[in-house]
């Protein structure tokens, strides 16, 4: 849904990645403390109540997940590991994200953008929603690594997180409870469905293998 844009950022970025590069900073090193940022911003700054600060800490370090992919091409230096890398650290970085959210529900602060429901029901939410976004991107890793794919779902990566981050931002900005409230309920359906869509997914091309080998025999 999102990519569309990514030409946009890339342009608009490309000169910082050319910057880090004449400096000698490596895309690997980019991808760690992006990842660590997105962390700090996350975990130090949600649980204190203080969401929009956190979230403008976040997004400036957001962009490194372009940064570092585009330093890698831009110096012929793209490597499984740095792909192994950069997948994996996002992985830490989203349910940073979500073990924020849930920190901050759990924390004195958790009822000021509550209007329905208790501070308890939005920590399930946030679980449901980083275990599940989790279990998403597992699928589909797993799927490649049995020659299959699992690309499809209504909530990728990019989707979750501009959304999550957008509408914890502006509820906090503008005093919007059902503005959180209602993302994430929809991330908590949303990624339950993903992971379905994906196994369903890997399951028509394993029916699929099968009649071939069987016809085949």
């Amino acid at each position: 849904m999102l990519e569309r844009f990514r030409g946009f950022w890339t342009a608009i970025i490309a000169p910082l990645a050319k910057f880090f590069l004449r400096l000698g900073i490596s895309p690997d090193a980019v991808t760690i403390v992006g990842t660590f940022g997105v962390c700090a911003g996350a975990l130090v700054f949600f649980p204190q109540g203080r969401l929009f600060a956190g979230v403008m800490f976040i997004t400036a370090f957001v962009f490194s997940d372009l940064i570092d992919g585009h330093m890698a091409r831009l110096s012929g230096r793209t490597t499984r590991f740095g792909a192994f890398l950069d997948s994996t650290l996002d992985r830490v970085a989203d349910g940073a994200i979500f073990a924020g959210l849930a920190l901050y529900f759990a924390s004195p602060h958790g009822d000021e953008l509550i209007e329905l429901g208790s501070p308890h029901l939005y920590q399930v939410l946030c679980l449901i929603a980083l275990v599940m976004g989790s279990v998403t991107s597992y699928v589909r890793a797993k799927a490649e690594s049995l020659g299959m794919t699992a690309q499809v779902g209504i909530a990728e990566r990019a989707t979750r997180l501009v959304f999550t981050l957008v509408a914890t931002g502006v509820a906090a900005l503008f005093g919007l409870p059902y503005l959180i409230e209602a993302v994430l309920w929809f991330m908590a359906v949303t990624t339950t469905i993903t992971v379905g869509q994906r196994i369903w997914e890997v399951r028509k091309q394993c029916i699929a293998e099968v009649a071939a080998q069987d016809a085949s025999a």
